[in-house]
């Protein structure tokens, strides 16, 4: 298990899905799932695309039981296919997503990347489409709705509306905040609103989560991308959707990007 620490904090955050591993222990899949603690609380963010995250947890010694709130970052099965495990085997926390989460969701018009649908009514849901504080310190925002300057596209991801294929328009996309001894520490699953602008609208001093660049070339368009995020003073600890190979173009280029892989645990 692979530590990265920087000064006496409190905030732990400890990767149990990713599409690495940090060692021969722990399995990856393409997918994402980070446990949190803070000051007594713990949360499980994201679940990955199967029970991986619970296999993982075993071998770190955590116990998913003692999770008391779950948050989906978005309606993808590489977030939330777990879900059903999850709800399995944690019979009280609540999971809070985004009341657009369970649309059909689609890679072109073939693929379907949602979720379970069998599983959108379940008691312990609650369906958000607004900004919620979870507990002190703790804001869960959903239903964004800022300007935007900076337009990446979908990706060629798609939603069904009203029995047509559209671009995703991501709605079902939502961002957690922890407020941290003065710090703000912003969790986005995958960033598909593009996380040029969810950096500029958060102004996060600590962004954790995929920017979904593994599309894109490395060419100066992502170096340019590279020196936007660069120019704030936010720390990115990325993953998962960012790619391999943009990421090691982007390491070069920016002065505090690092890379999350499935068993580690950072101390921020």
């Amino acid at each position: 298990m692979e530590i990265y620490s920087k000064g006496d904090k409190n905030l732990k955050i400890t990767c149990l899905a990713e599409n690495t591993s940090c060692g021969e222990a722990f399995g990856f899949e393409h997918g994402l799932s980070f446990f949190i603690e803070s000051k007594g609380l713990r949360l499980l963010f994201d679940m990955g695309q199967s029970e991986l995250f619970l296999r993982n947890a075993a071998v770190l010694g955590i116990d998913i039981a003692d999770v008391s709130i779950a948050v989906l970052s978005h309606g993808h099965y590489d977030h939330g296919g777990g879900l059903a495990a999850f709800l399995r085997e944690n019979g009280h926390a609540p999971v809070y997503v985004s009341r657009h989460a369970f649309r059909p969701h689609y890679n072109g018009t073939e693929k379907y990347i949602g979720l379970d649908p069998a599983l959108a009514h379940h008691p312990r849901l609650i369906f958000t489409d607004s900004v919620i504080r979870l507990a002190d310190g703790v804001t869960l925002y959903a239903g964004v709705e800022r300007e935007k300057q900076h337009e990446l596209g979908s990706f060629g991801l798609t939603m069904v509306q009203d029995g047509a294929f559209l671009p995703d328009d991501f709605r079902h996309e939502q961002y957690l905040l922890m407020e941290e001894d003065g710090r703000r520490i912003l969790f986005s699953g995958c960033s598909h609103r593009g996380v040029l602008d969810i950096v500029r609208w958060f102004q996060p001093d600590v962004l954790i989560g995929g920017f979904h660049f593994s599309k894109l070339p490395t060419d100066e368009t992502l170096a340019a991308y590279a020196a936007i995020l660069d120019s704030y003073p936010t720390e990115y600890h990325t993953c998962h959707c960012t790619g391999a190979e943009q990421y090691t173009f982007m390491e070069e280029r920016m002065s505090r990007l690092h890379r999350i892989c499935a068993g580690q645990t950072l101390i921020l």
